[in-house]
């Protein structure tokens, strides 16, 4: 038999072969197949307005006290920031704050406004910082017009990723910060099994996409994960100016 004649009927073959296949119809799958009903969302209430916490957040900052919070520089002694007007207003040469409650995976909230007295440029400008386990940082600046490193504006990832877009509201109005955070994890020699995500709006707008970081914030050098708890309390920096806060809420995840 030639050679081309059996590639023929082999290709015949196998075609036939196809063709019956696709007659076929798959089993018929009822809607019920890819239901379920467990586990059950619990049922909570969302804030009435103005960015008001569920009924599921613990509250940090309510405008009433700083009962939350200690200061960072032993993680005991009081925190020394100042209330006015219901606001938390950073102490300059106070130190950084700390909460008492130590967090992993969790959805933060937390609103701030910039100084209207317009003092410095650039990093100098309204700064401060929300630090994730106290060590990732999600930048907080006076950056509404403010020009500096785009990876050091407010909303980067500090030193790792700038925001995607810049949503900020000029100095004396309010912007807000809606954060979800993964804590990284390690196994027991220490090693990096899973990096920390990071999601960041400001002002309802996505500037920070589940990122994945590089390690904890670094000023100068290459961020390096270094293993820690699962769970450690959040940070407010002091830098020096006077960064107003006010609805601090989390929700552990």
């Amino acid at each position: 038999m030639k050679k081309s004649l059996l590639v023929l009927m082999a290709f015949s073959f196998g075609f036939a072969i196809l063709a019956n296949a696709q007659d076929k119809k798959p089993p018929t799958m009822k809607p019920e197949a890819t239901e379920f009903y467990t586990p059950v969302p619990p049922k909570i209430s969302p804030g009435a307005e103005n960015n008001l916490p569920p009924s599921d957040a613990i509250v940090l900052f309510d405008g009433t006290n700083l009962d939350a919070f200690v200061s960072a520089r032993d993680g005991e002694s009081a925190a020394e920031w100042m209330i006015e007007n219901g606001e938390l207003v950073v102490q300059r040469g106070k130190g950084d704050i700390q909460s008492k409650m130590a967090f992993g995976d969790a959805q933060y909230h937390v609103e701030w406004s910039a100084p209207t007295e317009i003092v410095g440029e650039g990093q100098g400008r309204g700064n401060s910082g929300f630090f994730l386990m106290g060590m990732y940082e999600v930048q907080i600046l006076d950056s509404y017009e403010s020009k500096t490193y785009t990876n050091g504006q407010a909303g980067s990832i500090y030193k790792q990723f700038p925001p995607l877009v810049n949503p900020l509201r000029a100095p004396g109005e309010w912007n807000y910060y809606d954060i979800i955070f993964k804590a990284p994890r390690f196994d027991a020699n220490g090693m990096v099994t899973s990096p920390a995500t990071v999601t960041v709006l400001i002002n309802g707008v996505l500037v920070q996409n589940n990122v994945i970081l590089r390690g904890p914030t670094e000023y100068i050098g290459i961020p390096n994960y270094r293993a820690h708890e699962d769970k450690l309390p959040i940070k407010l920096q002091d830098h020096g100016n006077p960064v107003r806060f006010r609805n601090i809420w989390v929700r552990p995840l």
